[in-house]
């Protein structure tokens, strides 16, 4: 008969939750679907606390490190209407703004905020309607807004995780990473905090991800979700 393990009997780890907030809330619209800046962010924390839950071991959260950039409020030319509008005026400037603001409320979260790209913010045509444009399925005149997509770049998110990853390890501030993400860029990173003793677990919610991330992680676990398997 198997003994059940007590939270005494189970190794009592220091665990670090690290979200790529770009890569998050992507997933968790497809997953979860359209949501309030309270609800995503109150998702995020319970989706985050879910981790901690182990079977082997008594995982202890040291801290939730959130990395995202504010949004833009800077005027940028709208194609269908060739007129110039404001990003600061637009309904996803008002989630985001209150979505980085609910989480800034949550207890453990701390957030790492980078920029936007100025020369780097854009619209171009989804892949869906350039699909369908080419294929003759539909004209010029037939695009809408739904089929424009706001090219956005990221400027130092990457960065500010390499660093974190390199300060938990180096000052054996946790035996334990736990990072949300499907990005191979952290590769470097995961190996030093190996390297370090670290115990670097990666999350990438269900997509897939680059063979060379496997090679450099112990592990990749996401937590069952509802719908995860729909996807």
């Amino acid at each position: 008969m198997k003994k059940t393990l007590t939270n005494a009997d189970k190794h009592h780890i220091r665990t670090a939750v690290l979200v790529d907030g770009g890569f998050y809330r992507k997933r968790a619209k497809k997953i979860y679907g359209e949501k309030s800046p309270e609800d995503r962010a109150e998702e995020l924390n319970d989706y985050c606390y879910n981790h901690l839950h182990d079977k082997y071991e008594h995982r202890y959260l040291y801290r939730i490190f959130y990395y995202d950039c504010p949004p833009s409020d800077k005027n940028i030319y709208q194609p269908l209407t060739q007129k110039t509008e404001s990003l600061g005026k637009t309904a996803e400037y008002r989630w985001m703004q209150s979505f980085l603001k609910e989480l800034k409320h949550h207890r453990k979260f701390a957030l790492r905020l980078g920029r936007l790209s100025e020369s780097h913010l854009n619209y171009h045509l989804s892949a869906d309607a350039t699909k369908r444009l080419l294929n003759g399925t539909i004209s010029v005149q037939d695009i809408i807004q739904r089929d424009l997509v706001l090219d956005m770049e990221q400027k130092g998110v990457d960065m500010r995780i390499g660093v974190d990853i390199s300060s938990l390890a180096f000052k054996k501030q946790v035996d334990q990473i736990i990072l949300i993400s499907g990005d191979s860029d952290f590769v470097p990173a995961a190996k030093q905090a190996r390297r370090e003793g670290i115990d670097f677990i990666l999350d990438p919610m269900g997509a897939v991800i680059k063979d060379d991330l496997f090679e450099h992680i112990d592990g990749i676990r996401t937590p069952k979700l509802k719908h995860l398997n729909k996807i």
